[in-house]
């Protein structure tokens, strides 16, 4: 790596201003000796011997904070250092801090190990559609979920070379954006043009999909719990929001409560209910569910079965289902077409209570606006006789969690139905789940407010059709 009117070695092309910083990144520390240094950043580590004393002053200083690389190796022999440099960067150790005239105008800031420099572009290159650019404290950042380091940009004049490595920016100089352009292209942003339209496995997956799926697992980025996964974040400077919600204003409709202890002898085995379960996609008008049978079914799999304070202002719930951290965020939300002795209409199920409460405010095109699509997974496109609308009171688990909350929410989604799909399998009835759900329409016909609390899930629940089997899966 060349910087003007400093000193390092290798990679002729690349310059950058000599005002330009460098730092240890983000959660790494040096550890120096007489005899060596350690590099860490857990679970990596890296081991630097034979160092002469003037490498390790610079070691030194790079714990103290960024230093331009004439501060850290000043007349010394450029020979050395500039191999330590290339190291360090080499291995992902190092910050680089692009200025010029006294400002910080974008950032190199590694989480894994960087790629080789690429060679001159033999077709012309653009922004890959994995990037994403998104505001941040001081400046934006781009990021690319498979890529190796984030870019962060301080000086939005560079943004426009995003749209166009060909764009000149004019009151820059010419070096910079150059090598701004080269640093996107190491940095994975910029792709050739094409390339990412060529192979099956890139066209498959969105922008949205391969973000949501990097930032909410382990890897090169989250390798430590120290702001991922029960952190328990917000504690000390919000309450966590309540266990139960608030009830809706519509007078409650209680509903019966079935006898467990009857159906441990008289439902089938687990075996059969597994083998037997299916997706019905054809119901029985004629003779739909009963009250009854739904308010057997939402007992048996969404009541909250015990509440259990723990610490100050936090509480935890046992329902049938389970839920990540006992948090239980999702709400049922019933929307009644067909349902004999109860009204068509939406309600909400009140799992303390085990009530119906009424949507008295619902918006009937709202709430028809839910039922409709739903329309397009059944046979002839009919209507369900009731959609339970699954809706996430997101504060519960991000209260606790971060980075991998709504992950959480759509694995607690699919537990709750599996666990619908065999209690209704169990009672003779047909569910069908769905693989959306209309968030507009949950607001519109709740009132909500959507960052509160949204719709992550919808199945399908009635009386199975007679003379058409179900359907698999």
């Amino acid at each position: 790596m060349q910087f003007e009117n400093g000193r390092a070695s290798g990679l002729p092309n690349i310059r950058y201003p000599h005002e330009t910083t460098l730092a240890l990144a983000s959660g790494v520390t040096c550890v120096t000796t007489s005899a060596g240094a350690v590099l860490l950043n857990p679970p990596r580590s890296e081991r630097l011997t034979r160092l002469t004393a003037d490498q390790i002053l610079a070691l030194k200083a790079l714990n103290v904070g960024a230093a331009t690389v004439a501060e850290l190796f000043g007349a010394k022999n450029a020979c050395d250092m500039g191999a330590l440099l290339d190291r360090l960067i080499a291995g992902g150790w190092l910050t680089v801090n692009v200025r010029e005239e006294g400002k910080l105008l974008y950032s190199i800031q590694p989480f894994g190990q960087p790629a080789p420099r690429p060679g001159a572009p033999s077709q012309s290159v653009v922004m890959s559609k994995y990037a994403v650019l998104h505001r941040a404290t001081e400046g934006f950042i781009v990021e690319h979920p498979l890529a190796w380091c984030d870019l962060c940009i301080y000086d939005p004049r560079l943004l426009v070379l995003l749209d166009g490595p060909s764009t000149s920016v004019s009151d820059l100089s010419p070096a910079v954006t150059s090598q701004f352009v080269e640093d996107l292209r190491w940095c994975g942003i910029l792709a050739a043009c094409g390339h990412e339209d060529s192979r099956f496995e890139t066209v498959s997956w969105s922008a949205p999909d391969v973000w949501f799926h990097r930032r909410s697992t382990l890897g090169e980025r989250i390798v430590t719990w120290e702001r991922f996964g029960p952190t328990k974040w917000a504690k000390g400077r919000f309450p966590q929001p309540p266990a139960r919600r608030a009830n809706y204003s519509g007078e409650p409709i209680v509903l019966a409560v079935p006898d467990l202890t009857a159906k441990r002898s008289q439902d089938p085995s687990l075996t059969a209910v597994i083998e037997d379960r299916v997706s019905t996609r054809s119901f029985d008008d004629g003779v739909p569910i009963s009250v009854e049978q739904l308010a057997e079914l939402l007992y048996r799999t969404a009541r909250t079965r015990s509440v259990q304070p723990v610490g100050e202002g936090e509480e935890l719930l046992s329902r049938p289902y389970p839920s990540a951290g006992g948090l239980y965020e999702l709400e049922l939300y019933p929307v009644v077409r067909n349902v004999a002795g109860l009204e068509p209409g939406m309600y909400h199920y009140d799992s303390f209570d085990h009530v119906l409460r009424p949507l008295a405010a619902a918006d009937p095109r709202a709430v028809s606006q839910l039922l409709k699509p739903a329309s397009a997974t059944l046979a002839g496109g009919a209507e369900p006789q009731v959609l339970v609308v699954i809706a996430a009171r997101t504060g519960r688990i991000m209260w606790t969690y971060e980075q991998v909350s709504y992950a959480l929410i759509l694995k607690n989604v699919g537990v709750l139905m599996q666990t619908i799909y065999l209690a209704a399998t169990a009672m003779g009835l047909g569910a069908c789940a769905q693989g959306f759900s209309d968030t507009a329409g949950f607001v519109a016909a709740t009132g909500v407010e959507e960052l509160q609390e949204c719709s992550v899930g919808s199945i399908i629940v009635g009386s199975r059709a007679k003379s058409r089997p179900p359907s698999r899966p």
